[in-house]
């Protein structure tokens, strides 16, 4: 429950702290007071959105702190989850600053505003007027069935469920959009494999052809070179092999007289066996060369088919053109895969179809059940509440598609008579009508909600008298339940029903306007709903019927 609250430098508010008690509390005020503004501080702790235009004038920074008890609420969970240090005490903190930055806290650690939302849902409630507006909205309505019908289990199940089964719907229908696309694509990738497959395309091969087209467009001039050079080794009168075995000779009569000589026979015998493999080298190499025209074309014709090749996939060499070529091979084998993979998704989209349908039916018995719980309460509470002849109904359908939320819609119905015909509920229901279905909804939601503090601001609108009267004992017993509930009144039939009684009041300095908040003693209680009762004149005989209600309490 909400223990404290500080808000500094925000709107009219300079600087307010006040605690706050269990059970049933009421807070009261004129029009324009500073409750709202109080309730805007709040719902900054719940997450959300900041506005620098709320900060106080001509300050730097606002801040809204919260106290919190926690210790029976079981939201361990959530504090070792998310990493924060859990104690009994949960303390959450925004800080707004005027250049538009905000800080949010949670037991001082910072954290993200998701995760200040996602705890504030489970601390505190602020029912607001405008709220009795989701009463038509048809998400309500579901909602309310499903915490009555506590199906948390049933409905998580559920939405996995749906969620594979909508994955799988999704890369089905992409599998069909690739396989109608590719198919119109399947022509021109067809050719141009064929195109490519039909150059037997080797990887090296235009390296080796391009030495080829080299050695056959010079092969004459080759040829004659390498005959020379042969004629010069060769030739009996002055060739290099003569000249060197006559140097041999002469070295090796040398040897005879002249031993130190030794040396240069063995070194010149080596050149001439060096000479003579290279001369041999050089025969081998003239007589393998042949000038042949018919095939110089040939390797030219191949390298301009390559080259064409070449320029068409804009790459420089033929290991790009058979990636090329395996990435078209691969392209056409998935083409002729996609029946395949589109008929496995659709068998188990169907398979899992048919689960989402079956939780959905378990969903929707759930909420069957609860819908004759809701029906029979709402309708014993608004008994109470002063309208005897009440009915209200909830009727229950079918979507045509699942949803995920499942299959069924829902719409409460309404008529205040006993012969009235039963409508749409914001259609027939009155202002005063609407807020007392309202608390009965959120007194329902309440036994089946361990929600800790809840916060109603001026549901009591469009009723008085009686009911005011009977509203506040829902609103005392829903406070006795380890729960803490703070309403927002102007009634002072309400009013007087608090267990403590809370004044929000602007007080003007020389500068500007302020506004405060405190708790009031019994006396102040009896003259603040005495004037409620009677207006800015307080008469006697207010103060008499003040006393009288706060004794009644």
């Amino acid at each position: 429950m909400l223990s404290s609250l500080h808000i500094q430098n925000y709107a009219l508010i300079e600087e307010l702290d006040i605690d706050f008690s269990s059970g049933f509390s009421v807070i009261t005020g004129e029009t324009g007071a500073g409750k709202s503004i109080i309730l805007g501080a709040i719902g900054l702790l719940l997450g959300q959105r900041a506005d620098v235009k709320s900060l106080r004038q001509n300050t730097a920074k606002c801040v809204i702190e919260a106290h919190f008890k926690v210790g029976n609420y079981g939201m361990e969970p959530f504090f070792h989850h998310n990493n924060f240090e859990y104690d009994e005490e949960c303390i959450l903190r925004r800080e707004i600053y005027a250049t538009g930055k905000s800080r949010a806290f949670i037991n001082d650690t910072p954290a993200a505003l998701s995760l200040m939302k996602e705890i504030g849902e489970q601390l505190i409630d602020i029912h607001s007027q405008h709220q009795n507006l989701l009463l038509n909205k048809e998400g309500f309505q579901l909602n309310v069935l499903d915490i009555i019908a506590h199906n948390e289990g049933e409905l998580s199940n559920y939405q996995q469920l749906y969620k594979e089964y909508k994955k799988t719907e999704a890369e089905w229908k992409d599998i069909i959009q690739q396989a109608n696309q590719s198919q119109a694509d399947e022509d021109y990738i067809k050719f141009q494999l064929e195109q490519l497959s039909e150059a037997h395309l080797v990887e090296g091969e235009q390296e080796e052809l391009e030495e080829e087209v080299e050695l056959l467009s010079h092969a004459e001039e080759i040829k004659a070179t390498l005959y020379k050079l042969e004629q010069l080794f060769s030739s009996d009168d002055n060739g290099l092999a003569s000249l060197l075995k006559e140097g041999i000779s002469t070295l090796s009569n040398l040897q005879k007289i002249y031993p130190s000589s030794s040396e240069l026979y063995d070194r010149m015998q080596g050149a001439y066996i060096e000479l003579k493999d290279i001369f041999d080298e050089i025969s081998n190499k003239e007589e393998s060369i042949e000038y042949n025209p018919l095939r110089l074309n040939e390797a030219n014709d191949r390298l301009n088919t390559i080259f064409a090749l070449q320029q068409k996939h804009r790459v420089s060499n033929i290991g790009d053109l058979i990636n090329i070529l395996n990435d078209y091979e691969a392209q056409l084998n998935k083409i002729t895969s996609f029946e395949d993979r589109i008929e496995e998704l659709k068998q188990l989209k169907e398979k899992q179809f048919g689960l989402v349908k079956e939780q959905s039916a378990v969903l929707t018995r759930s909420r069957l059940q609860s819908a004759q719980a809701i029906e029979k309460e709402i309708s014993e509470r608004l008994s109470v509440l002063g309208m005897p002849n009440v009915q209200f109904k909830i009727e229950m359908g079918k979507r045509d598609e699942v949803g995920v939320h499942g299959e069924d819609t829902v719409n409460f119905l309404f008529s205040a008579n006993k012969n009235g015909s039963l409508q749409n509920i914001s259609t027939v229901a009155s202002g005063g009508e609407i807020a007392r279905i309202m608390l009965s909804i959120k007194a329902l939601i309440a036994g089946a909600v361990k929600l800790p503090t809840i916060v109603f601001d001026e549901i009591d609108t469009g009723v008085s008298g009686e009911i005011a009267d009977r509203m506040a004992d829902i609103m005392e017993e829903m406070g006795k339940r380890e729960r803490q509930v703070i309403s927002i009144t102007h009634l002072p039939q309400i009013a007087s029903r608090g267990k403590e009684h809370y004044k929000v009041y602007k007080l003007d300095n020389e500068n500007e306007t302020v506004s405060h908040i405190r708790s009031l003693t019994t006396a102040e209680r009896i003259e603040e709903i005495a004037h409620m009762l009677s207006g800015a004149t307080i008469t006697d005989a207010a103060l008499e019927n003040a006393k009288a209600l706060l004794k009644e309490k």
